[in-house]
């Protein structure tokens, strides 16, 4: 059998993570995202092969008795986690044992309309759920999910979650050229976004070979696009920002993170030093707040 843990390694959003592979030794997933970077592969209901939670405990022990430092223990598979059979019995396990350590998953959100995986996901401390587009034609075009997967319903079991989600919930959408690059889609995603009540927002876009012949949208594309979502913060990953530092004055940047917070990647990406100088007095005469929303900081004025 494949090694079940991996890492740490250094993610962009979500700090030092300790990877949990469910699926180790297969592409297990219900569905096949054209921007997937592993092999494409016939959408499954459920998966066939996969670790005993004993085994995955196991390991997960061993890593935890190395002293590595990691921040999160994150469930992930070759395909969906959410299909792992006995995810329930898993986080409980998990949770005795995974000392300061949060527990996050990284799912397409299909789990929410199996009521088993529904409730072992209300007991992981973070859970990141994919929606690419909020436009059922679209979702098809890009998720290639299972036929018996409906968006609509998805999205408001995804409503249904959050109301009774204690923990810290992240969407993601990862833009696909020609796909969903449009002002269209992204109104669409802001109007379910606001429903959903996520914490924050992570949009970026293809920067790993796919698995279908597709492409990703320039930084210029994604910057305009992230503009749109306005109803919950958004975080564009530090890679994806270009162009010159800007220089704010105090009003300007008032008026800025009233109207939309900044991310801590907004401000290392995009303010100049004396803008980053401005900031700081600003938040020390408690004119903006610092809200740390899922491991990423984010200013907001009061």
């Amino acid at each position: 059998m494949s090694k079940i843990t991996f890492g740490p390694i250094s993610s962009r959003r979500f700090g030092l993570s300790l990877g949990i592979d469910l699926s180790p030794n297969q592409k297990q997933c219900n569905f096949d995202c054209v921007y997937c970077e592993l092999q494409a592969a016939k959408p499954l209901e459920r998966a066939l092969i996969y670790p005993e939670v004993q085994d995955i405990i196991h390991e997960v022990q061993k890593a935890l008795e190395s002293n590595v430092q990691f921040d999160f223990l994150t469930l992930t598979a070759n395909g969906e986690p959410s299909l792992y059979p006995h995810l329930e019995k898993l986080v409980n396990e998990l949770k005795k044992i995974k000392q300061d350590k949060k527990l996050l998953i990284l799912s397409n959100g299909s789990g929410v309309l199996n009521p088993n995986s529904f409730n072992a996901l209300l007991g992981i401390d973070v859970v990141k759920f994919s929606l690419d587009s909020a436009i059922e034609k679209t979702f098809y075009r890009i998720d290639r999910a299972l036929k018996q997967i409906r968006l609509e319903t998805m999205v408001e079991k995804m409503i249904i979650f959050r109301e009774k989600f204690l923990g810290d919930l992240v969407m993601e959408v990862l833009i696909v050229q020609g796909l969903n690059d449009s002002k269209e889609e992204m109104h669409a995603l802001n109007d379910v976004f606001a429903r959903i009540k996520p914490l924050r927002v992570d949009l970026s876009t293809i920067d790993r070979p796919p698995a279908y012949p597709v492409k990703g949208v320039s930084t210029e594309k994604l910057e305009e696009l992230s503009a749109c979502i306005t109803t919950v913060p958004v975080v564009l990953a530090k890679h994806y920002y270009k162009g010159d530092k800007i220089d704010f004055n105090a009003f300007e940047l008032l008026k800025m993170v009233q109207l939309r917070a900044q991310s801590e990647f907004d401000v290392e990406n995009k303010f100049s030093q004396n803008s980053k100088e401005l900031l700081k007095q600003l938040v020390e005469q408690g004119q903006i707040t610092v809200k740390n929303l899922a491991g990423v900081k984010f200013y907001k004025k009061i």
